[in-house]
């Protein structure tokens, strides 16, 4: 594992500097972090490994394993994984960050609510995330992106643990080129290897060996004036207090929550859709009678006839042979039950609201708040990685805040305006009319309703109430 000490040690010279970086990009690639984030990416985009690479098998007339391409073979792939992260991710932060002071949401910008639900997401998906706060916005790094193609390698400090450096890497394929960014507290670098033809190079880039070009350090605040000579040039830079890249763990074990579920996800699937390929499949014993040839130790003759039968659905026969099918009774209710049992226990295992548990609407306040538990205790883990995280990322941009929270649950509405009523002696009006209208979806109105109050209360003391 590559440290910012490592970084520290290489020579100032831009084909070293090339070098290492490309190294780092490398070896993350080989890291257990990197490859147990592709595992997460591929289940959170429903790509099951396991049920997508399953190949049923036949034992040919030779007495060889092979391909059984006759019979059904389902691949459906279980979204449980998917649900899961969405679900703790919108649960914690689908009302937005809530802060004390007003300035501080104008200054994060207008979609860093968006963003930071992206960087939490990934921060389940692969153990952790890098958010990196980019002068008046938020930029998310991945330990892997499926979807675009790119890496972020962290080079942490060997003495304080901290993350010290980085690296972002992007391909589309084998056939163009390797990009990367490194990332250190005084700029960024960039690089680029080419792959297969030459690509014509311009601008900022410099060639620092065959096929690779890099360009100057840039400061990450930088400023610029516009001419119609030159037009955008840079000039002047200068770079935060702090290194601008922060970690967002996604829990305590600093660890993919698909560790510990992939197993019992797998064997779902496999249950699932060996049951689907069963099913599709008519379950029939061939007894054949007059056919001394398709029984005994030689059995090549009985599986030339039974693979005939999988691909033309019938198979031709002498006058004195008899063929008669038997069918097979599925097992079902020992499957359909073992299926249950298993997503029962991914739920308990994911610690995640399953909504079988209040299904039906006629579930109490009581019996909602017990079947949030689970998701509560481990929403209130992941609060606090997101919490050290938002820290960080006002301490980088020179802003002081307390963020807070409103989870996303559901509620029996009725009984809570009814508990909000009856409680209604004892609070405010101001408070119980905000509840009750951020329980209908209307909590933007609070303002206007209680102006609406106001007015009506006025109307009633001068007599000129309609």
């Amino acid at each position: 594992m590559l440290t910012v000490q490592d970084l520290l040690a290489v020579p100032q010279s831009d084909k070293a500097r090339a070098e290492f970086v490309r190294t780092v990009i490398e070896e993350h690639k080989r890291s257990d972090l990197y490859k147990t984030a592709v595992v997460g990416d591929e289940y959170d985009r429903n790509q099951n490994t396991t049920i997508t690479n399953y190949q049923k098998l036949l034992q040919s007339a030779a007495g060889e394993l092979v391909p059984d391409t006759w019979s059904p073979n389902h691949k459906a792939a279980s979204g449980f994984f998917s649900v899961m992260t969405t679900q703790l991710t919108q649960y914690l932060l689908a009302n937005g960050v809530k802060w004390n002071k007003e300035d501080t949401k104008k200054a994060l910008g207008m979609n860093f609510d968006t963003r930071l639900q992206q960087t939490a997401h990934a921060a389940l998906v692969g153990g952790v995330s890098f958010g990196l706060w980019n002068m008046d916005h938020l930029d998310v790094f991945k330990v892997y992106d499926g979807v675009n193609k790119s890496t972020f390698a962290p080079l942490y400090d060997e003495e304080t643990g901290a993350l010290g450096a980085g690296v972002r890497s992007w391909q589309l394929d084998k056939t163009r080129p390797l990009r990367g960014t490194l990332y250190e507290p005084d700029g960024y670098t960039n690089f680029l290897w080419e792959t297969g033809s030459k690509t014509p190079m311009s601008g900022a880039w410099k060639s620092v060996d065959s096929g690779i070009y890099m360009t100057d350090k840039t400061p990450y605040i930088v400023k610029t004036l516009t001419t119609k000579a030159d037009g955008v040039v840079i000039v002047d830079g200068e770079n935060y207090q702090n290194f601008p890249i922060i970690p967002l763990w996604g829990n305590s074990q600093h660890q993919s929550e698909i560790v510990g579920l992939r197993e019992k996800i797998d064997a779902y699937d496999l249950i699932l859709n060996g049951y689907a390929n069963e099913l599709d499949s008519a379950q029939i014993l061939w007894v054949i009678k007059g056919a001394a040839g398709l029984s005994g130790d030689d059995n090549a003759d009985l599986v030339k006839f039974l693979n005939e039968l999988r691909r033309f659905g019938g198979v031709a026969t002498g006058d004195d042979q008899e063929i008669t099918p038997v069918a097979l009774n599925i097992p079902h209710e020992a499957r359909a039950d073992l299926l249950d049992r298993l997503e029962a226990q991914m739920y308990k295992d994911a610690m995640i609201l399953n909504p079988a548990e209040i299904a039906g609407g006629s579930a109490t306040a009581t019996q909602i708040r017990a079947a949030y538990e689970p998701q509560n205790v481990k929403t209130d883990q992941f609060e606090y990685c997101v919490i050290d995280f938002l820290n960080g990322i006002l301490n980088v941009a020179g802003l002081e805040d307390e963020p807070t929270f409103t989870r996303s649950m559901i509620v029996n509405t009725q009984e809570e305006i009814q508990t909000l009523v009856t409680a209604g002696s004892y609070l405010s009006g101001e408070y119980v009319t905000g509840k009750i209208l951020s329980l209908l979806g209307d909590g933007d109105k609070t303002s206007e309703v209680l102006a609406q109050i106001d007015g009506e209360d006025m109307d009633r003391l001068s007599g000129t109430d309609m």
